[in-house]
């Protein structure tokens, strides 16, 4: 495993093993908007479920997970979830997914979505439909948005011939559309060989350009999405660099410090908004880490 490769899987999840606490602290229920915080356990759960699948004996996730197990079956998530109208069914779905182990209201929950509609939103966007499929399938309930591959054959990665140009919105719908065809590598995408070469071709394209642009977080999207369409970033000249890129702006504490070189917190922020700061992209460089190095050890 590459020197670089190791001090991010070490560093981001040490960082969060040591962080994520605050989240379910009274500084944190006091200091963190309602609506983010929650959304920020779902994220966390999203780590640990990768964490727990390729180094499931590792001594820094049994803290991560026992947060997830402590806070998944009180009311206060799921509610702060619902909160948002505009999000509150796609949330929703993704508590129910992303329960560490059985929970009595994720059971009404997806009732409710499929009485609702939401699982099979035929009329909704493609990428909406992929990620309902995906958090259905993970929650174990049927929903009537095809396979993957109608599901990718409408999606805008499928529409793409080149990679630029591209806006941050799109940069993300692409990079969670490869995570939700792969299960964020854990499978292979099924893809035939003709769509996945063409894949590759744009996200190796995305990675350099998300690099030039200073993007940390979309760098570790990117390299992530090379793993999850078979390359290996650590032996591919974009992937290299995005890994050194990481490697290079990674904080003594072991966060990557925020999004972007233009997001960086002034020299005056406080915990809080160094931690906001932070969150997101620590963890997802940390997801990039995990399943980049499980391939080389």
């Amino acid at each position: 495993m590459s020197g670089d490769l190791a001090r991010l899987r070490a560093g981001t999840c040490g960082w969060v093993r040591r962080n994520a606490c605050f989240l379910d602290s009274p500084p944190g229920r006091a200091e963190l908007p309602v609506v983010p915080r929650a959304k920020a356990f779902l994220q966390l759960a999203g780590l640990a479920r990768c964490w727990d699948r390729v180094r499931s004996g590792d001594p820094d996730l049994a803290e991560v997970g026992a947060l997830v197990r402590r806070v998944w079956p009180r009311d206060e998530l799921p509610d702060a979830l619902a909160a948002n109208p505009r999000y509150a069914s796609q949330f929703s779905l993704m508590y129910c997914a992303l329960a560490p182990t059985a929970v009595e209201r994720s059971r009404a929950v997806l009732a409710r979505l499929t009485a609702d509609g939401y699982l099979s939103a035929v009329a909704a966007s493609p990428y909406l439909r992929l990620e309902v499929a995906y958090y259905a399938d993970m929650a174990g309930v049927a929903h009537g948005n095809g396979s993957y591959r109608e599901l990718y054959a409408a999606s805008l990665l499928a529409a793409r011939t080149e990679a630029l140009p591209i806006t941050d919105a799109d940069a993300c719908t692409v990079a969670h559309t490869i995570f939700y065809l792969s299960d964020y590598g854990l499978r292979a995408p099924d893809l035939d060989r003709s769509d996945l070469d063409r894949a590759r071709h744009i996200v190796v394209d995305l990675t350099s350009h998300c690099i030039e642009r200073g993007e940390w977080d979309n760098v570790a999207k990117f390299v992530l999405s090379q793993f999850c369409l078979g390359l290996d970033p650590a032996r591919t000249p974009s992937g290299t660099a995005g890994i050194r890129v990481l490697a290079g702006v990674l904080a003594e504490s072991g966060a990557i410090p925020a999004k972007a070189i233009g997001l960086m917190p002034a020299p005056a922020a406080t915990p809080t908004e160094r931690f906001r700061k932070a969150y997101q992209v620590t963890l997802m460089t940390a997801i990039m880490a995990l399943m980049v190095s499980s391939a080389r050890m």
